[in-house]
């Protein structure tokens, strides 16, 4: 006797539908009170003044903006690439290698932020790094890296190594296989993790707060100080 194929339903459908709702339900509010004439959480009618000021006040905040892009999109380049390579060393690295880089890796996801940011501070100070735009820019290449090789990792999993080794019967060169072969295969998990380390850059504020220096105020820090001091 065949066995009947059990449906589902609907319960995967509104458990996720729920999910979304839980997490960007506060998101509207926020945008909503926006525009809120007054100052208090209570609305007392639409207004557009905020916005005002925000687009016609000091250039300090645009500026902070501009720093965020900066470390942003640098900072992801980099720990991508270099996430990129890790992830295809453990991708065809042996089992011990792969141990050892598991176990490296997932370091940085149970420290947390406030110890990441303390022994940064640290180090940069014993080697007497002045703290700028540059350190923030190595802080947040140090913990978007293990996010980066996780997710490109994941989508070399997907492939059997054999194609690989097939490139290799057919005569091409290690390069050309990395160059044709695996980064190819690689490239949607490259551009997810892209974007992943630039999101976790430009909304990191813990970390950034030990690492910056004067001048070298990212948005995160801004908003906080403004929220902080008015």
């Amino acid at each position: 006797m065949e066995a009947k194929n059990v449906k589902p339903g609907n319960f995967p459908k509104i458990m996720l539908l729920l999910t979304l709702l839980f997490f960007y339900i506060p998101i509207i509010v926020l945008v909503i009170f926006s525009f809120n004439s007054s100052k208090s959480p209570e609305w007392t009618g639409f207004s557009l003044r905020w916005y005002y000021q925000l687009f016609t006040s000091s250039n300090y905040i645009w500026r902070t903006f501009v720093n965020s892009l900066i470390v942003g999109i640098s900072a992801s380049l980099f720990s991508v690439i270099i996430g990129t390579l890790g992830a295809i060393s453990m991708y065809l690295g042996s089992d011990k290698f792969k141990k050892l880089m598991w176990t490296t890796t997932y370091i940085p996801f149970i420290v947390p932020d406030i110890i990441i940011g303390v022994s940064l501070l640290i180090f940069f100070t014993t080697v007497h790094l002045k703290l700028s735009l540059f350190t923030i820019f190595l802080a947040h290449v140090t913990f978007s890296i293990p996010y980066t090789m996780m997710i490109i990792l994941t989508r070399l999993q997907d492939f059997d190594k054999s194609i690989i080794e097939a490139a290799y019967d057919l005569g091409a060169a290690r390069f050309t296989t990395l160059r044709k072969v695996i980064i190819p295969i690689a490239f949607p998990g490259v551009v997810a993790a892209f974007f992943m380390a630039f999101t976790l850059s430009i909304d990191d504020f813990v970390i950034t707060f030990f690492v910056a220096g004067p001048g070298s105020t990212t948005l995160p820090l801004q908003i906080f100080s403004m929220v902080r001091f008015g």
